[in-house]
């Protein structure tokens, strides 16, 4: 076995931050402003994590029209009361302490407006633990040097590791809630892990394709520990175990909190 660090990108709402109340109330005033219907809370969940204007015309049935009114005075509310509603998930800081103290690069890939994401990092006092953080354009649309949708911006915190920090990203993985982690890591080779205590749907990151499902900070730091554990390929040349399925689903469940 080889010993390595595996990098680590982590996706932001649903995944680090808990911003539930702060998102649903945001969008619920841009509706209500805007006369039109707010949707249940399971329509509501489903809306955190994708990106927002997709959310707002395909769940909320936001007109084309309205949409920018919509996405601004959502804006508004979230900068003014939403950030400060949204909580870290129980042990989170503890997790990206430790892993800075041990040395692990840490990104963040979000399709929240890159903007937005810092300060909400800023504000629950961990964006310092982070080599980048990468998200969307502040109007959501593509931009010059501004990825656009989750494969994008994860791209873009890859390169900002391996390029900018001189890092080795070979053995990446991606941390999130929702298909659309697990479709951008996909997207550029990695494999994700997912968080049992996001938004994501029954069954949701199972059928995505996430390579294991965890339910606690406990258990998704001993799960990216024993990645750092690396086959010796010289040792194994192109071996391949008949009875290993790479694409299963390993449930980890544990109380404890790191």
């Amino acid at each position: 076995m080889t010993q390595t660090t595996v990098p680590v990108i982590f996706d932001l709402d649903g995944t680090l931050v808990d911003p539930a109340q702060g998102i649903s109330d945001g969008i619920a005033a841009a509706l209500t402003e805007l006369g039109l219907g707010i949707p249940g809370k399971a329509r509501m969940d489903a809306m955190i994590g994708p990106k927002l204007s997709h959310s707002l015309t395909d769940i909320a049935g936001v007109p084309a029209e309205q949409l920018d009114d919509a996405i601004r005075i959502y804006r508004a509310h979230y900068r003014a009361t939403g950030i400060a509603q949204s909580r870290l998930y129980p042990g989170i800081r503890e997790l990206l302490e430790s892993f800075v103290e041990a040395g692990r690069p840490l990104a963040v890939a979000t399709q929240k407006p890159e903007g937005i994401a810092r300060t909400v990092l800023e504000y629950h006092g961990i964006a310092v633990l982070f080599h980048t953080i990468r998200g969307s354009a502040a109007d959501e649309a593509a931009a010059a040097g501004v990825p656009s949708g989750k494969a994008s911006i994860v791209a873009a915190a890859l390169a900002d590791l391996s390029t900018g920090h001189g890092l080795d990203t070979q053995h990446a993985v991606m941390v999130g809630d929702r298909a659309q982690d697990v479709a951008g890591a996909a997207a550029n080779g990695l494999d994700c892990i997912g968080v049992g205590w996001g938004f994501a749907s029954d069954g949701e990151l199972d059928a995505a394709g996430a390579v294991e499902i965890v339910h606690s900070s406990t258990a998704l730091h001993d799960t990216i520990v024993r990645r750092d554990q690396v086959p010796d390929a010289a040792a194994t040349p192109n071996a391949v175990n008949p009875d290993q399925n790479h694409n299963a689903v390993i449930e980890v469940r544990t109380d404890g909190n790191v």
